[in-house]
């Protein structure tokens, strides 16, 4: 297997190989055409694929090594002729977020996705159909529909947490992940997945999951054992989903969840969602939202145990609700949990998820630099930006390696000071993350349910970062000492 495999990553090699000479051709033919053009300035790398080898071995390293010298626009040669331009910051990154599609597209950069969600959805389809199937993730995520799947996640946050013991040593990142999964299986794929079908399906997407590789990103279609068991996974989830949508039918039943919204869903043309289309679009709506609320609860939670007084701050937060509400916790409730709220978005502000943001741009357009300073952009670069360095700028956010959630308190709002799109955790503007309110009352639902009936202490050194997983997470474990516990109302 390991011969084959090693077979395959050699032809892949081939492939570059072939490439480059190809652009390299292109390049040489090419008349210089930008000699007038204010262009940003160029990182330093080896000729032909020295900018991409530095790319890949880590960016957030080369953003780190760049900024100070170049500032907050400047362009890496990926491949020779194939540049990527980076803008960081407020100032200089509005086009990025606010640019139709027509001007700076995610098509070409997250082709990568298409073998995983499959065929006809998302980054398969032309924008137009594109917009319409994110309207059925907007209509899916109201708040009408928020309020029921709220009820669904205490439900298992209060199942899954009753089954650990008066006290005891847990790993946290393992029960978070645990949970989260389980919750999703919930709201997104439906109670026949969650009830009956659930090691089965995780199973699946575990192997879509494990298919999501560095080099699948240049080759996602190469035929390597990975890839293979990708598309074997996705071929079963396609057929347990059309037997659920068909027995769904054929019922007449109707639930409360996301897949429901899916089959309900029409185009503008009357035209119904198809069985591969809703299949497709729960794909990506799990993959969208299971790592990154899985991480985010994570970083809470070890952030809040290592910093006390902001620990207390929000058990006395839950102890006003309990006070106000009872033991209740519905949509509304969780809303009011602003002291949890401002800790959650400061743990993502310091670790999100995400921790680059592409576009291709099909248009020139220019950018004005808090110093004064303009660029143009070409046509044809690939253009990015970085939530996890973005976060940390210093003259946007006071101390930015510090946790501190109080920030964002009335006030102080640091991340609206200096304008638009000084936070962007979710991303913003014509692609901002449309499951940000979902992802906020999930892990609010499991922290509130933690904070009342348990008292927890970190007991492993504080988590690292994971730089080498495809979406950033926490590396190695958190292990966590709880006891059960009721929290006192005085």
């Amino acid at each position: 297997m390991e011969a084959a495999e090693n077979k395959w990553m050699n032809v892949g090699m081939l492939i570059v190989a072939t490439i480059v000479v190809g652009k390299l051709i292109s390049a040489l033919l090419m008349s210089p055409g930008s000699s007038r053009k204010r262009l940003p300035p160029t990182v330093g790398a080896l000729p032909f694929i020295g900018g991409l080898l530095r790319f890949l071995k880590g960016p957030i390293v080369m953003l780190r090594e760049e900024y100070p010298k170049l500032g907050s626009v400047y362009t890496l040669n990926l491949v020779l002729n194939k540049k990527i331009t980076f803008l960081i910051g407020p100032e200089v990154s509005a086009h990025f977020f606010k640019a139709p599609e027509s001007d700076l597209s995610q098509q070409e950069v997250y082709q990568f996705n298409v073998p995983t969600f499959g065929p006809g959805v998302v980054f398969d389809v032309d924008y137009s159909i594109r917009q319409e199937q994110f309207r059925f993730f907007t209509e899916a995520l109201r708040v009408n529909k928020l309020k029921g799947y709220v009820d669904q996640m205490v439900m298992e946050a209060q199942d899954y947490f009753s089954k650990w013991g008066d006290s005891g040593v847990v790993d946290l990142k393992y029960e978070l992940e645990h949970l989260i999964i389980l919750t999703a299986s919930r709201c997104l794929l439906g109670q026949e997945v969650r009830n009956r079908l659930f090691d089965d399906v995780s199973a699946l997407f575990h192997d879509l999951d494990n298919g999501m590789l560095p080099i699948s990103v240049i080759f996602p279609y190469l035929p390597i054992p990975a890839h293979r068991r990708r598309d074997q996974a996705r071929k079963k989830l396609a057929e347990i989903f059309a037997n659920i949508i068909a027995s769904r039918k054929s019922a007449g039943k109707s639930e409360n969840d996301m897949l429901q919204c899916f089959i309900e869903s029409r185009y503008k043309d009357g035209r119904p969602t198809t069985e591969s289309e809703v299949t497709g679009l729960l794909i990506a709506a799990l993959f969208a939202g299971q790592h990154t609320s899985s991480i985010t609860s994570t970083w809470t939670g070890a952030y809040l145990l290592r910093h006390k007084e902001f620990l207390s701050a929000v058990l006395n937060e839950q102890k006003d609700l309990m006070k106000k509400h009872g033991d209740k916790v519905d949509h509304d409730i969780l809303s009011e949990m602003d002291v949890l709220h401002r800790c959650i978005k400061e743990a993502l502000r310091l670790h999100p998820p995400l921790i680059m943001l592409l576009r291709s741009s099909h248009s020139d357009f220019s950018v004005t630099t808090r110093e004064g300073k303009e660029y143009d952009i070409p046509k044809g670069h690939i253009v990015a930006t970085s939530p996890a360095f973005a976060n940390r700028l210093p003259h946007i956010f006071k101390d930015p390696d510090t946790y501190d959630p109080d920030r964002f308190a009335p006030g102080r709002e640091e991340d609206k000071a200096a304008g638009a799109f000084s936070y962007i955790s979710f991303g913003g503007g014509r692609h901002g993350c449309l499951g940000e309110p979902f992802a906020y009352l999930q892990i609010k639902a499991i922290w509130s349910h933690l904070l009342r009936n348990f008292e927890l202490e970190l007991i492993s050194t504080f988590p690292e970062i994971d730089w080498n997983a495809m979406v950033v997470g926490v590396k190695g474990k958190v292990m966590v000492r709880y006891k059960r516990t009721e929290l006192p109302l005085n």
